[in-house]
């Protein structure tokens, strides 16, 4: 955009520039922070309790099928209870579900770290812990807005996005050494005493709000609600195109799902499968930290939202290449690339935040995460089962042409529609 030259009058008004936000602005608000440690004390947790139950649930049993039937279950709650429990947040005050949902995991893992606790019990408490995430992940994503308005919201995202990847690379990473010298059952109070902190955090530094009133002041019953979520998000153009883009990752996540057979195909001899596994599977969130740094750093807020198609294929196009079979430094590059390219999830969550109204933001955010694990578990069984036909580097090429196919059509979606949205994002700045 060029400006008026100084000593010239214009006869049209002339556009102040777009106020990007820092991260150090962002940080400064105390109720952003308290959402921010809370978020990342739990996440933290969680990664050590990932490890302790694999370690703990072969232990007992010996079995590789129970062992990933328990992991299994990290990801089922949330895709069959997410879009009904994520719209107690739309029902009641936000700050107390929350609080509610980190109160009652903590006495969950309190008992899952007694060692006396049967196995079906272990089970059964593993589901409960998870699928209070949904609600809990649905209040915080619905009371982020409030709390950050305006550009401060993406680099709030932004600033949560760079530490969810980096403290699950820290979990993972230190968890066997964690697990190695705690031993399972005490790794587990550990992530029962994060809930607890995280909600005494909640508690001392979060405003309490009411809960958001529907325009007709009514409180439907959770049924209701969730269809009317449903309708919400898959009834607008708009709306439908953002929840497509956010659902494009089950392409993209592929490469992660199969990485250990990448890893034995690669066949490199300087180093072990396992470390090349691990070097292959922290690429993309590494790429993801870069990109989300700098992304919601240093773009101005509508030119997010111009670019996000073109990142958004970025993701996939770095894939196409490994067909090729390049070495380990090329793989890792472009992994890398790739995870660059899902900075464009940030504007999508954005645009998202735009044309939803808040009394229904919950439950729609709860359809839309709920979307998301069901596309990354579909994905990446699709991957393997592919993957034990064709080999890891094709699945891997036709990962990416399927994803930057499906990218550009959705880039074409939102360049007829994204005017309306841009025109709001540059008044709020």
């Amino acid at each position: 955009m060029s400006a008026t030259k100084p000593g010239r009058l214009s006869g049209r008004h002339r556009r102040s520039p777009e106020v990007r936000t820092t991260y150090r602005e962002v940080a400064a608000i105390p109720e952003f922070r308290a959402l921010w440690l809370g978020q990342g004390m739990s996440l933290l947790g969680d990664q050590l309790a990932q490890v302790a139950l694999a370690v703990l649930v072969y232990s007992r049993t010996a079995s590789p099928l129970a062992t990933a039937t328990v992991y299994a279950l990290t990801y089922l709650p949330p895709i069959l209870g997410g879009p009904l429990l994520a719209g107690l947040a739309d029902r009641y005050p936000r700050r107390r579900v929350m609080l509610w949902c980190d109160v009652l995991r903590a006495l969950m893992l309190a008992v899952m770290a007694l060692p006396v606790t049967p196995f079906p019990v272990l089970c059964a408490l593993v589901f409960c812990v998870v699928l209070l995430g949904a609600p809990f992940s649905a209040a915080r994503a619905a009371l982020l807005p409030e709390v950050l308005e305006g550009d401060r919201y993406v680099v709030g995202s932004a600033l949560q996005n760079v530490t969810n990847q980096a403290v699950q690379m820290l979990g993972f990473a230190a968890g066997g050494a964690a697990i190695a010298m705690l031993g399972p059952y005490r790794a587990l109070a550990l992530d029962c005493a994060t809930f607890l902190g995280s909600a005494l955090v909640i508690a001392a530094g979060v405003r309490h709000r009411p809960a958001p009133l529907r325009e007709d002041d009514e409180r439907p019953s959770m049924w209701r609600m969730t269809l009317s979520g449903a309708r919400l998000v898959f009834g607008e153009r708009r709306l439908r195109t953002l929840v497509l883009f956010a659902w494009l990752c089950g392409f993209y996540v592929i490469p992660e799902g199969i990485a250990v057979p990448y890893a034995a195909a690669l066949g490199d001899e300087r180093l072990p499968v396992p470390v090349i596994t691990g070097l292959l599977m922290a690429a993309m969130p590494t790429g993801t930290v870069i990109g989300a740094f700098f992304f919601g750093r240093f773009v101005t807020p509508s030119g997010r939202l111009r670019g996000m198609g073109w990142l958004a294929m970025l993701t996939c196009a770095p894939l196409v290449p490994c067909v090729v079979r390049p070495p380990l430094e090329v793989v890792l590059a472009l992994w890398v690339l790739s995870g660059i390219g899902g900075a464009y999830q940030l504007a999508a969550n954005a645009a998202f935040v735009q044309c939803v109204p808040s009394s229904g933001r919950a439950a729609a955010f709860g359809l839309v995460q709920s979307g998301l694990l069901a596309a990354q578990g579909v994905g990446i069984l699709v991957g393997g089962a592919a993957a034990q036909r064709l080999g890891p580097e094709p699945v891997v090429t036709l990962a990416g042409v399927a994803g930057l196919c499906c990218a550009a059509v959705l880039t074409v979606l939102w360049t007829e529609s994204r005017g309306e949205i841009i025109a709001k994002v540059r008044a709020a700045t």
